[in-house]
């Protein structure tokens, strides 16, 4: 919500003071907070949408709404790196006033207020582990940044130069939108993985160390993990004594989950399957 408000004004003093300065690489920098309004309302809904139980409709929770967010947003920042770029280079080929001084001093401020506010999300994102749309809305902020620091070497770079250099901010917006779009789709990876339920190596691994530290849990025939939300759920073939009974092997998959949540808590849920020890049986000394 921090984010909406201060997107809302920013985008509002940008677009004022390009106007008024003639600045169009400061215009694309207020489209992009606009975007960055959007952005911010759909993760803070994804976020809180996300953070509901499982229910019958949804057995295994909301939490993929978050990736969707994420998506969303990823999206939205390309979108606005292309329109950005049209711009540019439709103004790089018209004829237009250089821009006036008092832009920089806006373009401080935004570059200032944006990184502020980047570092506030993206220690949120971490904090609400690892929000995939959270992660998303932190970039999101800093591309502004970026622009908005294109913005003022290119505005520079015009009052500097003379009216022979009025395109510098043009050519600053285009660069520009060359990193916005860069980001989007660095912003779009990981909640792609997320909703294509990639394999998460690492917690696996984790996952089957851990169970093998379990009584009665003869080796691991295969685990995998895979993102949902803040957290991770995670399949696992056990291996236990083929003459085990039934009972006896239900109560080892029980201690698996608990001890394996315990310690690592961001695992949200591990569904056990019980598979049959056909290795050498253990040496007793």
């Amino acid at each position: 919500m921090l984010g909406v408000g201060a997107n809302a004004a920013l985008a509002a003093g940008k677009l004022v003071a390009g106007l008024l300065g003639h600045s169009f690489a400061l215009v694309a920098d207020a489209v992009e907070s606009l975007v960055d309004v959007a952005g911010s309302a759909l993760v803070w809904w994804a976020m809180r949408y996300g953070e509901r139980p499982a229910d019958a409709d949804h057995p295994f929770g909301h939490g993929k709404a978050e990736a969707v967010a994420g998506l969303i947003v990823a999206g939205l920042v390309m979108l606005a790196g292309i329109g950005i770029a049209v711009e540019a280079i439709r103004h790089i080929i018209t004829p237009h006033d250089a821009p006036a001084s008092f832009t920089l001093i806006v373009l401080v401020a935004v570059v200032i207020v944006k990184e502020a506010l980047a570092r506030i999300a993206d220690r949120a994102a971490r904090e609400a582990g690892g929000s995939s749309a959270g992660e998303a809305d932190a970039w999101h902020h800093r591309s502004d940044a970026i622009t908005s620091a294109f913005a003022f070497v290119g505005i520079s770079i015009a009052l500097v130069g003379g009216p022979a250099w009025a395109i510098s901010d043009d050519i600053a917006a285009l660069l520009a939108s060359g990193v916005i779009l860069f980001n989007g789709l660095r912003m779009a990876r990981g909640p792609w993985n997320e909703i294509l339920d990639r394999d998460c190596p690492d917690v696996a691994s984790d996952a089957s160390g851990i169970a093998m530290t379990v009584d009665g849990v003869l080796a691991i025939e295969r685990c995998e993990a895979r993102r949902s939300g803040r957290g991770y759920r995670v399949v696992m073939h056990a291996e236990v004594d083929a003459k085990m009974t039934v009972e006896a092997s239900h109560r080892i998959t029980g201690r698996i989950k608990e001890k394996v949540r315990h310690d690592r808590p961001e695992i949200d849920a591990v569904l056990v399957h019980i598979e049959p020890y056909e290795g050498e049986p253990a040496q007793t000394v």
